[in-house]
């Protein structure tokens, strides 16, 4: 259980992993993918079949669960968030660019997204580097992003303003009245396993600069994440039931999306625990 093989998916970022049961990986394996996590942002695993209990086990071994406070979760299982859209429903989750928990003081780590059920055709979801983003800025740009901290927050996403706003929503998530987060991060962070600069903002979380108004920050935020999203630093995974995808919120962002519409997906989520970014 200690060896498993690694290919690249994209030139940006991504790396299937073959060969590794993911039921009963060992304290090595999970070692050598925190560290893969790090360096490729995104790995895929094909022809995984895990119950509930053990994609809990599995996300315990590769960290501490992060239970998410708005995503309905699965019945009898509160630490796995669902994401389920239905045949007759016309919306999504996850349909804009973003990374998962930014808004905390100490976002999470990554995400373990399972397949349990998928469209024909449709429903991938998108994925971006943060490594490659910021490489791929000028000098004088960076120079200026250096210094900077930017606010994320949970308000505007799953406040019950926005939730009331979507009738589909309600069922989809819970708790709007505990959409209080707000955090500031540095707008680039060494990544904490890999050692490479990231930008770190993102469209769904991100309000602002530290001490520019929203109206200031507007036109910077929105080239950063035009200049994000070029083809040539994303990855589009095509799903199959039994796939899991990990990624790193500190060095990707994702995006779902909502191109099937009258049939049904149904994701399991568990998300880890990260720590402070600097």
């Amino acid at each position: 259980m200690s060896t498993f093989e690694l290919h690249p998916l994209g030139a940006a970022l991504g790396a299937e992993i073959t060969g590794l049961d993911l039921r009963s990986i060992d304290e090595k394996s999970a070692k050598s993918l925190r560290k893969a996590l790090g360096d490729y942002g995104l790995l895929v695993f094909r022809d995984q079949d895990l119950t509930p209990e053990q994609h809990i086990a599995l996300a315990e071994r590769i960290g501490t669960i992060n239970v998410n406070r708005f995503f309905t979760p699965v019945p009898d299982y509160p630490r796995i968030a669902e994401v389920r859209k239905e045949p007759h429903e016309s919306r999504n989750i996850g349909a804009e660019w973003h990374t998962d928990h930014s808004y905390d003081q100490v976002p999470a780590m990554g995400s373990l997204l399972y397949a349990r059920e998928v469209p024909a055709i449709g429903g991938d979801t998108l994925f971006a580097s943060m490594y490659r983003a910021y490489d791929a800025l000028s000098a004088g740009l960076k120079q200026t992003l250096a210094g900077l901290r930017a606010l994320h927050s949970s308000r505007h996403v799953f406040g019950s303003e926005a939730i009331s706003e979507n009738p589909e929503d309600v069922k989809k998530f819970h708790n709007p009245e505990q959409a209080t987060q707000d955090a500031l991060h540095p707008v680039v962070i060494t990544h904490p396993i890999s050692g490479r600069k990231a930008l770190y903002v993102n469209p769904d979380f991100t309000v602002r600069f530290e001490g520019w108004s929203n109206e200031e920050s507007a036109s910077l935020l929105g080239f950063l994440y035009q200049h994000a999203v070029q083809p040539e630093l994303t990855y589009r995974l095509v799903w199959r039931k039994n796939t899991l995808a990990f990624w790193d919120n500190r060095a990707t962002w994702h995006c779902a999306l909502n191109d099937y519409h009258g049939q049904r997906r149904v994701m399991h989520r568990v998300t880890l625990e990260g720590c402070e970014l600097h």
